[in-house]
């Protein structure tokens, strides 16, 4: 059994021991539990806040995404549009100059045919000439009062 005496000297060391460690250990353990609490509910308040602003840049993120789609899908319809104006100007510019084409083309063949009628009707008037003057020397040739005749309207254009 232990002696009184020791039980009592340990319980006083023991108190004076259990003072002393409050004093000098205890209290900072303490507030460096309660600074680490505070540390870790604060950061557990910014990663709260970081994720709350991280849906809020996905939020914006995904609306200016959107509005790009909706820029590119405007963008993509005004160059559609441009290029169907583009072409249709071009249809219409190339059809005015086919039509003037033509009319320039339909043009050259009417006067080209006014100047092959022109030219055939020459060339038959110089062939009728030609053919009457056969004729006509050949009938003077053969009689004798048509060379006389001949003669006489000679002699009648060299007084005029």
């Amino acid at each position: 059994m232990p002696d009184p005496g020791l039980l009592f000297w340990t319980t006083v060391i023991f108190l004076i021991f259990w003072f002393i460690m409050s004093r000098v250990a205890f209290k900072p353990i303490a507030t460096a539990l309660k600074q680490r609490e505070t540390d870790i509910q604060n950061a557990l308040d910014e990663a709260k806040k970081a994720r709350q602003e991280m849906a809020n840049l996905q939020a914006e993120n995904e609306k200016l995404l959107n509005q790009a789609r909706e820029e590119r899908s405007a963008i993509l319809k005004e160059a559609k549009e441009a290029k169907d104006e583009i072409i249709s100007e071009a249809k219409e510019r190339a059809n005015a100059e086919y039509k003037r084409r033509v009319e320039s083309a339909m043009q050259d063949i009417e006067n080209q045919k006014m100047a092959a009628m022109v030219d055939l009707k020459n060339q038959a008037g110089q062939m009728a000439i030609e053919i009457a003057e056969k004729i006509i020397r050949k009938d003077l040739a053969n009689n004798a009062e048509q060379v006389a005749y001949a003669k006489s309207l000679a002699e009648s254009i060299k007084l005029n």
